[in-house]
């Protein structure tokens, strides 16, 4: 056995060879159980959007820099530290997509998607940002991303919620929380904003390094600050709840009841923010809860969905003021959180139990009819004669059909539909 793997070992070396080029970093190769795990989540999400009926978006994987540096804001570390940008032949800044709501928003200004409003649209892919690799956090990652733009009605973001946390139970995923806030509307968060300035300006010199460049440019993102020299000062910062107008209250209430009558749980979380002037009422972030095994699974990455009201974004791209709200959430967290997933078993493997042409084009004629039915099916028709049925009991299908010059017939290895036995019947 040990002579075995040190061969193995050495043929891998001689395959790769020096000069092969490796992966780049933060990014993978997915394959297997853990590829199998990707494909659930995606395929979960797929069908749970479809029950919302939320319509499927593509998008471009990179927009001119100013669709990211204007809807994500300047003073972030996304665009200030984090970006992959470029300039293209004609001379053009372009940047690979940090994530979808601004690419998703230029869309709908520029292709006239308000016709369409209230919108409701759903997509997936990769996403790319120039960031220390940790586990679950890659410079390319996959998200999930739901948006409903034009929908100023709490109902929205009740739905999209319902939909997330649906996705969540569906994936197997338990012991995950949502964690729920309001930033109130615009009257509400300029009157937040003003005394969390002047509450932390009375300790500014005391403050971290990045909570005194946010304290005039983005207060509210020193309520999020992990730094010890911040936190013993959060926790007796001005609260929103003081600063919300009748009709802020009003919205968070709706959205709050929303959740309850969909049989959302949920437990508010006053010092979530967001800290773009253009965000709104609702915020959020699916949390494992503490001491769980998905928190133990993820680390220190600890949200595996989040998202917010953004009713300011459309204007900061030049557009008419409108309502929106949305999430997204990395497939490659939600992926660890469902485990391995072996691959799905084979309906019927077709052994060819010898190399005559005969078996060989009864067993090509035997596959065709199986998938072309919607059963599963894959033949084995290489390596030793004697050794295929061998591999095909090891491979643990459902049915075995063997062809041969001589002889061909069904093998059942466990119990299969009435069905697919009487198909295999027939094309004995």
């Amino acid at each position: 056995m040990r002579h075995c793997e040190s061969h193995s070992l050495v043929v891998i070396a001689q395959a790769m060879g020096k000069n092969t080029p490796k992966a780049i970093r933060g990014t993978q190769d997915i394959f297997g159980a853990e590829a199998e795990a990707f494909a659930f989540v995606v395929e979960t999400f797929e069908r749970v959007r479809k029950l919302y009926r939320f319509r499927r978006v593509e998008m471009p994987v990179f927009e001119k820099t100013e669709v990211f540096s204007r809807a994500i804001g300047e003073t972030t570390d996304v665009v200030s530290k984090e970006m992959y940008s470029f300039e293209d032949r004609g001379g053009d800044s372009l940047t690979l997509r940090p994530e979808f709501t601004a690419g998703i928003a230029r869309a709908y200004l520029t292709n006239g998607w308000q016709q369409h409003a209230p919108l409701k649209v759903a997509t997936h892919g990769p996403l790319f940002r120039y960031e220390r690799p940790q586990k679950g956090r890659y410079r390319q990652f996959h998200q999930i991303d739901a948006e409903i733009i034009g929908a100023a009605e709490p109902q929205a973001d009740v739905e999209l919620l319902a939909m997330a946390d649906q996705i969540i139970r569906e994936l197997g995923i338990v012991d995950v929380t949502l964690h729920l806030n309001t930033l109130g509307d615009a009257e509400s968060r300029d009157a937040w904003r003003a005394a969390l300035v002047e509450y932390f300006r009375a300790v500014k010199d005391e403050l971290s390094e990045d909570s005194q460049e946010r304290l005039e440019k983005n207060p509210l993102r020193i309520l999020d600050s992990k730094d010890p020299r911040d936190r013993k000062f959060v926790a007796d910062a001005p609260k929103i709840d003081a600063f919300l107008s009748e009709d802020a209250k009003a919205f968070f209430e709706a959205v709050t009841s929303g959740l309850d009558a969909a049989g959302v749980k949920w437990t508010r979380a006053e010092s979530l923010v967001r800290g773009l002037d253009y965000y709104r009422h609702t915020a959020f972030e699916f949390i494992p809860d503490e001491g769980s095994e998905a928190a133990s699974k993820l680390g220190s990455q600890s949200t595996i969905l989040g998202g917010g009201r953004y009713d300011g974004l459309m204007e900061s791209l030049g557009g008419a003021p409108t309502p929106a709200v949305g999430w997204a959430a990395g497939i490659e967290r939600l992926a660890m959180l469902v485990g391995e997933k072996g691959e799905p078993k084979a309906d019927v493997i077709v052994v060819v139990e010898d190399d005559t042409a005969n078996a060989q084009n009864h067993a090509w004629y035997v596959l065709h009819v199986l998938r072309d039915e919607g059963y599963v099916a894959e033949m084995i028709a290489t390596g030793s004669p004697r050794k295929r049925y061998d591999k095909a009991v090891k491979r643990g299908a459902g049915a075995i059909f063997k062809c041969g010059y001589e002889t061909h017939g069904l093998q059942v290895e466990g119990s299969i539909e009435p069905a697919l036995f009487e198909l295999l019947e027939r094309l004995s």
